[in-house]
């Protein structure tokens, strides 16, 4: 008889062997001899025959099936047991060297992280005690011309004094003949008096800050308040300032141009009408503020702060981001990347456009700071007094920006 695909033995014909005690087919009461490989079960030589339910299936002796499984139990437990010997020669032989080889790189870590925050601390003490003693430098050359001035207007004063006694005592004392005499005199004393001129403001009398601008400060100092900042500052745009031409997020974060004007909106005061312009809806007037732009879209924007007093309407300069005494901005145009303040443009030396704009903005220290975070590059730094309260402002001409945080 075939093994697989037969059509079954015959009406109660048993296989070879003898029926072994067992469980008993619960519908005909025999020995469950014979296995359908159709229904995937036991089955007896009844069911296997005429009118059987496993007629004209696949049958073969339940013996047979029995060995097949046997021979799979004892290739599944060689290649269990293979497999356990190559976990346990992994245990013993691998994960020892990989414990060691992990402590050793965590100790290199450790102490890769201990140098050079200790060259950086170094660093960071050296121009510490470098900015101090030029601190205390200009401190001491402000205050001697201090002194040197009290010592010039001491004596300015004791002269101007003693010529006024001089006139006082002339005026008191000589006759009209005598003080015709005494012209020549008069009139040198009073040469004298005119000589002496009055104070004038002089930079030599003012302690000069720029003492304690260092780039790596500045750079270091950047870097910590962008960091420490991070996710403090919700700067959001103010829609009632978008321009026409700017299409804003639901978010109120993304600006994206458009070459036409976009769904009528209402032309309110604080709406720049010409320049793709925008207002943030959040001003500053005192502190340290900072934000994150996501530029790397665009080949023209502007970012940086603007006074609140900055014009909205027309096409003139008063309104153009950079172009007036209410608008501080880093510009990008293409490859070419400036800081604009009032008309004047200073060109920024960028082989490369950043992805990312950091503005920082001190107002106690007067300073405006654009950086780039991914580098920690910054890229230009603006000292001067400020028309606040200023707005975070922006602009673009091509493709979109977002504030990231």
């Amino acid at each position: 008889m075939s093994a697989e695909g037969s059509t079954g033995p015959g009406p109660g014909s048993e296989p070879g062997r003898g029926p072994e005690p067992g469980p008993l087919c619960p519908e005909h009461g025999q020995a469950l001899s014979w296995f359908c490989g159709s229904e995937r079960r036991p089955v007896c030589a009844a069911c296997t025959g005429l009118g059987g339910r496993c007629r004209g299936h696949r049958i073969r002796p339940a013996e047979e099936r029995a060995e097949e499984l046997r021979n799979k139990i004892v290739d599944q437990c060689e290649r269990l047991q293979l497999q356990s010997a190559g976990i346990s020669k992994y245990v013993a032989d691998v994960l020892p060297g990989k414990n060691q080889r992990a402590v050793s790189m965590a100790s290199a870590a450790r102490e890769k992280v201990i140098q050079r925050l200790s060259l950086v601390r170094s660093l960071c003490e050296s121009e510490e005690q470098r900015l101090l003693e030029q601190v205390h430098g200009e401190e001491e050359r402000a205050h001697q011309s201090i002194l040197t001035q009290r010592v010039h207007w001491a004596e300015a004063l004791q002269k101007l004094d003693t010529i006024r006694t001089g006139l006082v005592g002339m005026l008191t004392h000589l006759d009209d003949l005598q003080l015709i005499q005494k012209e020549q005199e008069i009139f040198e004393r009073t040469e004298e008096a005119e000589g002496i001129l009055d104070p004038q403001e002089s930079e030599m009398l003012n302690f000069n800050e720029k003492c304690t601008r260092s780039p790596l400060l500045t750079q270091l100092w950047a870097t910590a308040v962008l960091g420490s900042l991070s996710g403090t500052e919700d700067i959001r745009i103010d829609e009632r300032t978008v321009s026409p031409f700017l299409q804003l997020s639901d978010d109120q974060k993304t600006l994206t141009f458009s070459t036409k004007k976009s769904k009528p909106c209402a032309d309110g005061p604080e709406r720049f009408d010409h320049w793709p312009n925008a207002l943030a809806a959040t001003s500053f007037q005192d502190g340290l503020h900072a934000w994150i732009v996501n530029v790397q879209n665009s080949c023209a924007y502007k970012v940086g702060v603007a006074s609140g007093h900055l014009p909205r309407k027309g096409s003139g300069s008063d309104c153009r981001l950079g172009h007036n005494a209410f608008s501080w901005v880093f510009s990008r145009y293409d490859q070419e990347f400036r800081f604009l303040h009032n008309g004047q443009h200073e060109p920024l030396g960028l082989l490369r456009g950043p992805a990312q704009l950091g503005v920082l903005l001190d107002l106690q220290a007067r300073e405006l700071l654009f950086y780039e975070p991914a580098s920690g590059t910054v890229l230009y730094t603006h000292h001067g007094a400020f028309t606040g309260p200023l707005f975070p402002v922006f602009a673009v001409a091509d493709q979109t920006i977002s504030i990231i945080r």
